[in-house]
């Protein structure tokens, strides 16, 4: 079924909303407790009196990077003009950083993009860039690749826009999961399904990298973690086959969602690395269901990288279920809000054709 390009807007809106949210211009993105955000969140008068807006509500490096995705593949360019047309969006974007706390991995790797020069958007192999970078600015490769028919082109703009700034395996199979995570919303496949669907397609992703022919040994030696964590997580809910219901801990309150979210990561700051930013995503997603306010609470409001697991939550969330039930104040005054609508359309439409 042919999606709303409303679905789109709201995409691209509260993914940027989950951004700010999650991000409360610093105070909240590096607050190691849940329930210390759910006091303040309270003391604010709860999500729906939270006006989204600056000065106090930006967006962080997050929605400015997957900004800088979305314009890009809006030109409609393909192959290696896309990529090199990325690598250009993704320098400008580092220009736009004040007050946003870009990440060490995305400053390393933007500087060393040059754009324009055969081959100028691959960097090398870095065994340290692990984290999320790639992964927060990637959901709308799905908004303009969404079809299953698609997944070729998919696979191939999720990975080498991934490894602009995170050449390794956990960061940019992170920029993977995220786009396909959203194309996987657009299918209206089953949440389910959604995590066994990644598992299936990483040999795929592992032979595109072999045929392209960089950085091979490099990239078969660090590959397995991805796997195997997704694979642990799957086994923890009981949805590796991508059937039943999720199995979920009898309490799962913030207190305990700070506990459990550090043994999805990699080194105890969870949805910091490029794995664990879309499994903290997607895990809010299966319990959240149609809720706005128990996604934010799940994915955004949490004592780790909070912004980044709330823009790729927020973006699956607004393909499913638009702007239903959301706090006008929570997008309708967001920075970058027009940005973010006007390249919703532009990729609705080389997706879809035109809007009627």
């Amino acid at each position: 079924m042919k999606p709303s390009v409303a679905n789109y807007q709201a995409a691209m809106l509260l993914s940027a909303a989950g951004d700010a949210l999650g991000y409360r211009n610093q105070l909240w993105e590096y607050c190691e407790s849940g329930p210390q955000i759910h006091k303040e969140l309270a003391e604010l008068g709860g999500l729906k009196n939270i006006q989204v807006m600056l000065p106090d509500w930006p967006v962080s490096d997050d929605t400015v990077l997957h900004l800088g995705t979305a314009e890009a593949l809006a030109t409609g360019k393909e192959k290696e003009d896309l990529y090199q047309e990325l690598a250009v969006r993704y320098v400008e974007a580092m220009k736009d950083m004040e007050g946003r706390k870009p990440g060490p991995t995305s400053i390393l790797g933007t500087s060393q993009l040059r754009p324009g020069e055969p081959d100028g958007y691959r960097i090398p192999f870095n065994p340290k860039a692990v984290g999320c970078g790639a992964a927060m600015r990637s959901m709308c490769i799905g908004l303009r690749y969404p079809r299953p028919e698609q997944l070729k082109e998919l696979i191939k703009v999720g990975v080498e826009s991934g490894r602009m700034t995170h050449n390794h395996p956990t960061g940019f199979l992170g920029s993977l999961a995220s786009a396909l995570f959203v194309a996987y919303s657009v299918q209206r496949k089953p949440l389910i399904e959604w995590g066994s669907g990644l598992l299936e397609i990483l040999p795929k992703v592992l032979e595109y990298v072999k045929e392209v022919g960089v950085d091979v040994e490099e990239n078969v030696s660090a590959w397995p973690y991805f796997t195997e964590k997704w694979t642990w997580y799957l086994q923890e809910r009981g949805i590796l086959d991508g059937k039943g219901a999720p199995r979920f801990p009898s309490d799962y309150g913030p207190e305990e969602r700070d506990k459990i979210y550090k043994t999805f990561s990699l080194d105890g700051w969870a949805g910091r690395s490029g794995h664990d930013a879309p499994m903290i995503a997607y895990d809010a997603l299966l319990s959240a269901g149609e809720s706005w306010e128990e996604l934010c609470s799940c994915s955004m409001f949490h004592g780790g990288d909070s912004d980044s697991t709330g823009v790729i939550a927020g973006c699956c969330w607004g393909v499913m279920y638009g702007l239903s039930g959301v706090p006008e104040g929570n997008y309708n005054q967001l920075e970058y809000r027009e940005r973010a609508k006007a390249a919703a359309v532009k990729l609705y439409e080389l997706a879809w054709g035109q809007v009627q």
